[in-house]
């Protein structure tokens, strides 16, 4: 044995640690899920590993977690004889909280305790939930293929620190002895931990063993003997037929498989015969991880070969943007040894990956075309922005995607409206050429923008976008059911040209005195100056000529530090409002600039930009206001 070291827990580790407690505390008992599932996680490693190294076995005929107690030492042991952990291994992966998103997703937290524990179930408790009912944890463990001299162990009382030494261990894999706190007796009983296994973990892959008893007449009371008995069904839930498992059964799996206390919102089983042979169970959460916008991040893809587990996060088994999707994929048809690199040249996985996201896309369509649409708005509000991702990334897929996006529009002013692109065409008069939207920073400035005046006027219905990913969405959506999508912002929309056949020829000649006017002022400042229609209450606007980058898309490219290209905007004038007849007056050159600055940059304002000069904005547009007066 090794001198005991003491280590100090990192503060947001310590931090999450007594939230953790709290907030899970009225879902006490999964923390014998998340040990089992941990267990079942270190034996299938063990399993996938001894396929071309029998000797890390250690002569262990059957992989199995054990499950005991003790009443008068007031104890519970979960054991595995599986992989096991390094010295090293037990420091850096001892509980999924210990990682780099810690810092991030205690920022994630919102102070609700209920909400607050689903996100934690989310983050992934597993090993400290022992925590929520220990007050001291003793873990024991070696790896497999080491001396029995090299095992470790690891002590805490879940309050700031931990300790470390170094002790024999004649089997390989980890034991867990939970001290439990006071009020935790109801979890020394055999059949409360079986009720326990048998709900959340009866479909492990493994046997999970516990002691049997029996009746004791002398004593009139149940006793513990000598024999273990397997409490579970360790069948794997993927292979049993779906007829004969219940929502209940794909819910216990889901939450186990995915740490989320949530039920899913749908599950999609299928089992492929012929020239592929293949199991997957997909499963669609309710609530988005805090770290869904990490693309680095994995998640939820387990794939097995023939039961035998062979990686977790398979990402090449989904792509990026449907990274939300949770579940298992059993191939009969790829080796045991497969690699990351194998996977990604494989035509088996190819056809696979291209069946599964079928099928997700096909239950999203469902649950969209649905009479009861809750479900499809909670998915869209958690994950519709990652599913517009699908539009870039997904060109085979590119119209089922485009079907299951949704937006706000100016149909009409509900707070939460899910606008689909079918719904808009389909209210689109027989007239109308295109699908209108407008881009902006927030729902409010799309909104309020002025660009919508003459299509409120016309009764034109327009999308209003606001996601950052919208500028990317459209510029590789640019139809949908033959209708190209236009944005309100560009200089040539046509919607003004019969406006402009009833206007006389001496109207005519005084805007175009106008506009050159004004264009000669702000030479420097924009590229052309127009008279428009688009404009019933606002004096004026910018628009984009054919071509050139979107205003908002500027900013975005900016703020990603991106260096961007200047380019001059369009000014459009209302020649009807009071402030461009004033400067239409005007015959000093330097209060028609004055006056074509400020209208410039307040349609600027408008638009969302940044002034390179604001101070001299308001003293441009004080100064205007005080001769006015």
């Amino acid at each position: 044995m090794s001198a005991l070291e003491t280590h100090a827990f990192q503060t947001e580790v310590n931090q999450l640690l007594k939230l953790m407690i709290h907030a899970l505390y009225s879902n006490k008992e999964i923390f014998l899920r998340e040990l089992i599932s941990n267990a079942s996680d270190a034996l299938d490693k063990l399993r996938f590993e001894a396929v071309s190294d029998d000797s890390l076995n250690e002569g262990d005929e059957e992989l199995a977690i054990q499950v005991s107690f003790d009443k008068d030492a007031r104890t519970i042991t979960i054991a595995d004889n599986g992989i096991g952990m390094t010295r090293d291994e037990v420091i850096a992966n001892i509980g999924t909280i210990a990682n780099s998103g810690t810092k991030k997703f205690l920022e994630s937290l919102s102070g609700d305790q209920a909400k607050d524990s689903h996100l934690i179930g989310q983050f992934g408790v597993g090993f400290y939930s022992s925590f929520i009912v220990a007050d001291e944890v003793v873990l024991t463990t070696r790896k497999a293929g080491t001396e029995a001299a090299e095992g470790t162990r690891w002590v805490s009382k879940g309050e700031g620190e931990f300790t470390l030494e170094t002790v024999e261990k004649a089997q390989k894999g980890t034991e867990i002895v939970l001290h439990l706190k006071e009020d935790m007796d109801e979890f020394l009983d055999q059949f409360r931990l079986k009720n326990i296994i048998t709900t959340y973990s009866d479909h492990i892959n493994f046997p999970i063993k516990m002691f049997k008893t029996e009746w004791d007449d002398e004593a009139k009371a149940q006793k513990t003997t000598d024999e273990l008995e397997q409490v579970n069904k360790a069948t794997a839930i993927w292979t049993q037929p779906k007829s004969e498992l219940s929502d209940e059964d794909y819910t216990n799996f889901y939450q186990t498989l995915s740490h989320d206390f949530n039920e899913p919102l749908a599950h999609i089983h299928n089992k492929v015969e012929g020239t592929l042979e293949y199991t997957s169970l997909l499963y669609i959460p309710k609530q988005a991880p805090f770290d869904l916008y990490d693309r680095e991040r994995r998640y939820g893809l387990k794939l097995y070969v023939k039961r035998v587990f062979i990686m977790d996060d398979a990402e090449h088994l989904m792509p990026t943007y449907l990274r939300f999707v949770r579940g298992v994929i059993d191939s009969a048809d790829l080796p045991l040894n497969v690699s990351r690199e194998i996977l990604q040249s494989n035509k088996v996985v190819d056809k696979i990956r291209s069946a599964s996201v079928k099928r997700v896309l096909d239950q999203l369509a469902k649950m969209a075309k649905a009479e009861d649409q809750s479900d499809y708005n909670t998915f869209w509000d958690q994950f519709g922005q990652v599913m517009k991702e699908g539009v870039v990334e997904d060109f085979a897929n590119k119209e089922k995607i485009a079907k299951l996006l949704r937006f706000a529009s100016t149909h009409d002013d509900a707070a939460e409206q899910r606008i689909s692109l079918e719904q808009y065409v389909d209210r689109m008069p027989e007239d109308q050429e295109a699908i209108y939207y407008i881009i902006a920073d927030t729902h409010a400035a799309a909104k309020g923008s002025p660009h919508l005046e003459v299509f409120r006027k016309k009764g034109i219905e327009v999308l209003l976008m606001s996601d950052r990913i919208d500028e990317w969405l459209v510029s590789h959506l640019n139809e949908f059911e033959g209708k190209p999508l236009k944005s309100i912002t560009s200089a040539d929309l046509g919607l003004d040209e019969e406006a402009d056949k009833d206007l006389s020829e001496e109207d005519k000649q005084a805007r175009e005195a106008l506009t050159e006017k004004v264009k000669k002022a702000l030479e420097e400042q924009v590229s052309d100056v127009k008279v428009t229609h688009r404009l019933t209450d606002s004096p004026a606007c910018v628009v984009n000529a054919e071509g050139d980058m979107s205003a908002h898309m500027m900013r975005i490219m900016e703020q990603m530090g991106q260096s961007v290209p200047k380019q001059k905007p369009i000014l459009e004038l209302n020649p009807d409002h009071a402030l461009v007849k004033k400067l239409e007056s005007l015959e000093d050159e330097n209060k028609i600039k004055e006056w074509s600055l400020f209208l410039l940059e307040q349609a600027q304002l408008a638009e969302g930009d940044q002034l390179e000069e604001p101070a001299a904005f308001i003293k441009r547009m004080n100064t205007l206001l005080s001769e006015m007066i």
